[in-house]
């Protein structure tokens, strides 16, 4: 799918029911909210009632953190730029991504609202649990806290400059893929992946556009 306009202002409108419409927004503070005491609960009760121990814990739940990662490519790359050929298919390509590359000043829809969030989570746990059975109680929340992060470095590379000189890759990176080409770039809060699978801006050789940049970047109320 080919996401050729970028708009300034304004946002999507995905469905034509405002209450369905709502139900696409969110704020990240809400998505933190809701799931960091299920991510509490599931740690403590991994160490307490399923007794694994400490540094079992604190392994798994990063083990977790980095399959989120390679889940974060593989999804980026694979369903939110599929190549939709039906209608209905890329409705779907367009309310789940590309509505962020037409907007991608709308601050509401870069983490996945909380309704569908919650059902989706539900079924990752679900299929986490039938394989690997009690270690999801640990190796989930670390899932989830890295697209806690996903989400809040997504939200930062479009509001602020990276804090720091050595992050300064991962914004061009993401930068780039927004305007000079949607098929490469598709890490948002680590770039391993894109180096792994060769799909890395050659950043080196990439001129800078800031006025485009510019234009990514969520409007200073």
């Amino acid at each position: 799918m080919q996401f050729e306009k970028i708009h300034n202002k304004g946002q999507a409108q995905l469905f034509q029911s405002p209450f369905l419409e709502m139900l696409t927004k969110t704020h990240p503070l809400v998505i933190w909210g809701m799931y960091l005491p299920i991510m509490g609960f599931m740690l403590y009760h991994s160490n307490t009632d399923l007794s694994f121990s400490i540094t079992r814990v604190i392994l798994t739940f990063f083990a977790g953190m980095f399959f989120w990662t390679f889940f974060e490519y593989i999804a980026h790359r694979f369903l939110f730029h599929m190549s939709a050929r039906s209608e209905r298919a890329k409705k779907i390509v367009y309310t789940l991504h590309g509505n962020h590359h037409h907007y991608p000043r709308d601050r509401q829809r870069l983490f996945m609202p909380p309704v569908p969030s919650i059902i989706l989570a539900s079924i990752i746990f679900s299929i986490m649990y039938l394989f690997i059975r009690q270690y999801a109680f640990m190796f989930f929340p670390g899932f989830i806290f890295g697209y806690l992060m996903y989400g809040s470095m997504h939200y930062a590379i479009h509001a602020w400059n990276p804090p720091f000189k050595w992050m300064k890759p991962l914004w061009r990176n993401h930068h780039l893929h927004h305007y000079k080409n949607e098929h490469n770039g598709y890490g948002v809060s680590s770039t391993i992946w894109d180096h792994v699978f060769g799909t890395m801006f050659d950043l080196k050789n990439e001129k800078e556009d800031k006025e485009k940049v510019k234009e990514l970047m969520f409007e200073k109320k």
